[in-house]
């Protein structure tokens, strides 16, 4: 919430190199290099994404040869488009790399593996046979030293190797209790999970930041008269500001939630729990960071010309955080691998005749959903109705996706092309399926608290999110889950649910406990602080 550079930093040291060390190394790993880490002994770094490889991990194009005369491994970068890049911490600090490469035992590929290798010695001398370079100026994050790094014939020991997936013998075996080569590439890709969760955190936490800025500027500034000669009124009191960013506020409430309850999941996880935990936390960072970019937008415009000043924080933070939708996986390409999965598994449980069991996939063993004819303000807000609602949404939608598939392939589309030529019900199930469970959350945190006014405040904001997200969302026309005069009445509950919530908005900013020094000066005394004295100064 203070330093962007400063977390992602850490970030790359403990949970991408360390994690790395940790999750695909073994006890020789451990004992040589955690310690180490924990004590910054060592800077490490994670080279994973290349120039012409982001996302697709598996194209990666560096190569990795076993050496067996040596016991050496030699790692190569044979052309310009596989030079690591986007390294963070590469460019100027870091000593030592985990490097995903192309494993090439007796001429024949074993697929991408991850090895550790030394890129600077003790001094900060960048090591023999490594070239190293800088990504050069970002619209943000430029407190990361992203750096590129080519690799010619850089020799490592046999035991560098991150062996808990597969190892190699002195001789040159290759050994592995993973037969499947997907199942071992998803292996090697397990150290990004705690990646995407810090991410949807992160983006969170952002959010929070703007709205609170935002929010009690709004509580203070005011513009214009509702009446000829009148006093002019505060920001929050017209219809159209409470829109523009009480809505937002419904919405990082249920994703702090959701955000809450991954976390959890992945302190929890267990070897059966991993695939789930990729699918939400897939979801959650492709969700949470947009939105973040959206809601820092809107509070930026919300508080003025006040909101361009660099000292107000809002604006810088749209150049910080506007990477989230990119590293770690890109949002769009995440949002696909959950619409695969829910693909992969409806096709499991309607060729094995069995029910859906876990993602929040339960209700599609139940009867569809019956919605009323006609929306009134007391069946809007029932949280019954919302997840029927999102229910409906979500089964249909993958009984299309998967009608849509099978109708390719059998046009003769491979199973990939097929899929892609699916892309827009694939999109709009994604956002189905993350919506549906950060609903789902924020319905059971709420059935946790007593009756009162806490709990009927989590009420107006929970339906106010489960609202202006059927709202937002043209799917609930286009397939005719709601009839357009059923749509309207949702878009009208709207500014009746802002209004209610409009006596609570400083309460609820003021709950997420945000140190003041991480807010603005705008949010306190915005005639203050531009008074001419500390204008000057």
């Amino acid at each position: 919430m203070y330093d962007h550079s400063l977390s992602i930093k850490i970030g790359v040291h403990i949970f991408l190199w360390g994690g790395a060390v940790k999750f695909l190394g073994t006890k020789r790993h451990h004992d040589k290099w955690l310690r180490a880490t924990e004590n910054y002994e060592l800077k490490g770094c994670f080279a994973m994404t290349e120039l012409g490889h982001g996302s697709n991990v598996r194209g990666v194009e560096t190569v990795t040869t076993y050496d067996s005369r040596s016991g050496e491994f030699v790692i190569n970068t044979p052309c310009e488009s596989a030079q690591k890049y986007w390294i963070g911490g590469a460019a100027n600090h870091a000593t030592h790399t985990i490097v995903f490469s192309q494993l090439y035992i007796n001429g024949g590929n074993q697929g991408v593996h991850a090895f550790i290798c030394p890129i600077r010695d003790s001094s900060g001398n960048v090591c023999p046979n490594i070239r190293i370079a800088e990504c050069g100026h970002k619209i943000g994050l430029n407190g990361v030293d992203n750096g590129r790094i080519w690799f010619d014939n850089v020799r490592i020991p046999r035991e560098n190797l991150l062996n808990s997936v597969a190892d190699v013998s002195p001789r040159g075996e290759y050994l592995s209790s993973i037969k499947n080569v997907d199942q071992r590439f998803a292996a090697f890709l397990a150290p990004l999970t705690s990646g995407r969760v810090t991410i949807a955190s992160s983006a969170v936490y952002i959010s929070k930041i703007g709205l609170s800025i935002a929010i009690r500027y709004a509580l203070t500034r005011r513009a214009f008269s509702m009446t000829p000669n009148g006093p002019e009124v505060l920001l929050l009191d017209y219809p159209s500001h409470q829109q523009r960013l009480l809505p937002l506020l419904a919405k990082i409430y249920a994703m702090s939630f959701a955000g809450l309850e991954l976390k959890m999941m992945y302190v929890n996880r267990t070897p059966e729990s991993n695939k789930e935990i990729h699918i939400v936390s897939s979801a959650y960072k492709a969700t949470f960071t947009w939105n973040n970019m959206r809601t820092l937008q809107e509070c930026r415009e919300a508080c003025g010309g006040q909101g361009v000043k660099s000292e107000n924080r809002i604006g810088p933070f749209k150049g910080e955080f506007d990477v989230h939708s990119t590293f770690e996986g890109d949002n769009n390409v995440l949002m696909q691998q959950i619409s695969k999965a829910l693909l992969g598994e409806y096709i499991v449980c309607q060729t094995k005749k069995q029910p859906f069991r876990g993602l929040g996939l339960e209700h599609m063993n139940n009867p569809v959903p019956v919605l009323p004819s006609q929306l009134r303000s007391s069946i809007l807000r029932s949280s019954e109705f919302q997840l029927d609602l999102f229910h409906l949404r979500e089964r249909d939608l993958l009984g299309r996706f998967v009608a849509e598939v099978s109708q390719y392939q059998a046009q003769g589309e491979s199973k990939e092309s097929a899929f892609n030529l699916s892309y827009q019900v694939a999109e709009d199930l994604g956002r189905a399926f993350s919506e549906r469970a950060i609903l789902k959350t924020f319905i059971e945190v709420e059935s946790k608290v007593p009756a009162g006014s806490l709990k009927d405040v989590l009420g107006l904001l929970r339906s106010l999110y489960a609202l202006i997200s059927v709202d937002e969302d043209a799917a609930f026309l286009r397939y005719g889950y709601l009839s357009t005069e059923n749509a309207a009445a949702v878009r009208k509950e709207v500014p009746k649910l802002c209004t209610e919530l409009r006596p609570h908005a400083l309460a609820l900013v003021s709950s997420f406990g945000i140190p003041d020094a991480f807010l603005s000066p705008i949010a306190f005394d915005w005639v203050g602080s531009n008074a001419w004295p500390s204008a000057q100064h």
